[in-house]
């Protein structure tokens, strides 16, 4: 049982109706680092009543600097389920099922099937990242992808809008290239920033060797270590999250709120009786 407490804020922005359509609605969310992770922090608290939960990474310490599940209790566990305990302690009402898998093109219709209302994209693979987006458009599917977080610093230059939009992203640059190879010119909705990125990557090797461990450096080609903030991360997460309530809920207005003229001429809300 939902304590009708908790969403007693978001009732009075939004209506009782729109809570009501949270709470029965379902997200499908692919990555649970640093833009994954606040992402998900706020569609729970945003009161979304059903989750599918896929990551196939533990929790590192050179997560802590930006990923909201990553704390010395959460250190070396897998990232799916702690989010899954995680969003239980925000509202035990929830139902959430946290795979521990790694996206390809062989599992990403099964997870489709599940027929989510939104599908928010925040991997960074580019590999599985092309599959699944490619798997969304064909098949019209509502969602919100990520582009490139990393060395950005500027969290105002972070825009919400159409992969075809984007500019200074070297991750949103490949993948235009690579869906534009399989005919995908538009319609992938997306998080990305206007910012031109700051200090260039640099490989594992000039770092911590501690970092050579991580799950997501072993498996496949070496990667380059990218300087990231959670000012900027977090800020993606933030407008995914608020896409995916807007592709849900229709466009967001306050209820119980109007508009009216002070004696400067000037607006201002108040609340209606």
């Amino acid at each position: 049982m939902i304590d009708p407490a908790s969403s007693a804020r978001t009732r009075l922005i939004l209506g009782n109706e729109a809570v009501e359509t949270l709470q029965h609605s379902s997200v499908l969310l692919f990555g649970l680092g640093a833009v994954g992770g606040m992402c998900l922090e706020t569609l729970a608290r945003s009161g979304i009543g059903r989750f599918y939960l896929v990551d196939c990474d533990r929790i590192q310490a050179s997560n802590f600097n930006r990923q909201i599940l990553a704390t010395s209790s959460t250190l070396g566990r897998e990232k799916a389920q702690v989010a899954r305990e995680r969003v239980l302690d925000i509202n035990p009402a929830a139902m959430v099922e946290a795979v521990v898998d790694f996206l390809d093109g062989t599992s990403v219709e099964r997870y489709l099937d599940l027929r989510p209302d939104v599908v928010i994209d925040a991997i960074d693979s580019l590999g599985p990242k092309i599959s699944l987006l490619c798997a969304l458009h064909r098949r019209g599917q509502a969602h919100v992808s990520s582009m490139g977080a990393a060395n950005k610093i500027d969290p105002t230059m972070v825009r919400v809008g159409d992969l075809s939009e984007t500019k200074n992203c070297r991750l949103a640059r490949f993948v235009r290239k690579r869906l534009s190879a399989r005919g995908i010119h538009n319609g992938i909705r997306c998080v990305h920033s206007h910012e031109l990125p700051g200090r260039a990557s640099l490989p594992w090797h000039s770092l911590d060797s501690a970092l050579d461990q991580e799950p997501s450096v072993q498996r496949g080609r070496e990667r380059a270590v990218n300087g990231t903030l959670m000012t900027v991360t977090a800020v993606f997460g933030l407008l995914a999250a608020s896409e995916c309530l807007r592709l849900i809920l229709g466009e967001l207005r306050p209820q119980g709120l109007r508009c009216t003229p002070d004696g400067n001429g000037k607006g201002h809300a108040n609340l209606e009786p």
